[in-house]
């Protein structure tokens, strides 16, 4: 199992992935691990005696529930947005549908200064606008 994310070496935080959101998931993972700064997704074994060292947690700016599982997915596809298209917008859709304010998030992921995110997501940010309009 991945624990620790393979370019930052920090301890992955675990989230839950909702069935009807697997499919966007690494592996169709049940279970992921997210770094905490550098906003990369890994597939993790999803037997519950695992937990990664330390407290990594994840920023503040993520929101709780099934809105911010599916903007944790959406941002580890934004590497290739036109690859991915059809994925992030289902993604950026379940999130708004779940509460979640995406374009507010990725503003303040973007301020954040202990998040060095694996994509500019000013850039992105902007080219996912247009990508949904």
């Amino acid at each position: 199992m991945t624990t620790h994310c393979e370019v930052c070496d920090r301890p992955l935080v675990r989230v839950a992935v909702p069935s009807d959101l697997r499919e966007h998931a690494p592996e169709g993972a049940a279970t992921v691990g997210t770094c905490p700064r550098c906003l990369r997704t890994y597939p993790t074994a999803d037997d519950e005696g695992s937990e990664p060292d330390g407290e990594a947690k994840l920023p503040a700016a993520i929101p709780d529930g099934d809105g911010g599982v599916a903007l944790l997915l959406a941002l580890a596809l934004l590497d290739s947005l036109a690859t991915n298209r059809a994925a992030i917008q289902s993604l950026v859709e379940h999130a708004e549908a779940s509460g979640a304010d995406v374009f507010l998030t990725l503003d303040r992921l973007a301020a954040d200064e202990s998040v060095d995110p694996h994509v500019d997501l000013e850039r992105r940010r902007r080219q996912l606008v247009s990508l949904l309009d």
